[in-house]
């Protein structure tokens, strides 16, 4: 089948009722895509960034309300100093170009992870990104940088325990009340986790959020990430029954 037959199809069967609200992504790959054509690791993190401009506005048109994209994780600073500090480049370029689509589409821009820890060009370009579409209405866009899951809760639990310190905690503490302290505070749980590349493990990714969410894995590098493989996604998770425990 032709990718414009596909996509029609799939446009056709996708149900816009049940719209996954919040869709996480691991954007992974971008060095295997890279290596496999001959160039060196950073172009493919380049294309990755176009792959990252597409998915946003596709996710829009669809009706997704939050987007979170593992940008990198607390794990990355091991990599090659060259590519680490390709990456801290990307943030910068790429507000640098989009923020004017942003706008139009009335998207907003959040940071999750330990930000205090990033170059200060890179918290420059966040702390921007975000004050310039603080006001739009439309999806949230989540960019996890120097984000790990285990140290967010670990954050959570130590900022728990400080506030039991002080007296200012009353009561037990709960499922509700913990999420408070995480950095997706306001935001519902992640309804579909997709993840590229053919890896199919959360690392570190969300631990707590993701507790109920499906999962949809493809084999594609996230620089190979089109329309219809996140349209897949969606009419995959739309044909799951989600019961949350329950029968």
């Amino acid at each position: 089948m032709e990718p414009e037959q596909r996509e029609q199809k799939l446009k056709e069967a996708i149900k816009a009722e049940n719209i996954p609200h919040h869709v996480a992504v691991i954007m992974d790959g971008n060095g295997r895509w890279a290596v496999e054509r001959g160039l060196p690791r950073h172009e493919g993190h380049r294309q990755g960034v176009e792959t990252v401009r597409s998915t946003v506005r596709n996710c829009s048109e669809l009706g997704i309300k939050v987007l979170t994209l593992f940008a990198f994780s607390t794990e990355n600073w091991q990599r090659p100093i060259s590519e680490v500090n390709f990456l801290m480049s990307l943030p910068g370029k790429y507000f640098e170009t989009e923020l004017p689509e942003l706008m139009r589409n009335n998207v907003q821009v959040r940071l999750i992870g330990d930000g205090k820890k990033l170059p200060g060009r890179v918290q420059k370009a966040v702390k921007d990104g975000s004050e310039a579409t603080k006001d739009n209405t439309g999806m949230i866009l989540n960019f996890a940088l120097n984000y790990g899951s285990r140290s967010e809760i670990l954050r959570a639990v130590n900022n728990l325990l400080a506030e039991a310190k002080a007296g200012s905690l009353k009561g037990k503490v709960d499922e509700k009340l913990f999420s408070r302290y995480l950095y997706t505070a306001d935001l519902p749980d992640p309804d579909l986790l997709i993840r590229t590349s053919g890896e199919q493990r959360i690392s570190n990714f969300l631990l707590w959020q993701l507790a109920y969410s499906e999962l949809w894995f493809t084999d594609a590098y996230w620089p190979d990430f089109s329309k219809i493989h996140l349209m897949e996604a969606v009419y995959e998770y739309q044909k799951r029954k989600r019961r949350f425990g329950s029968v």
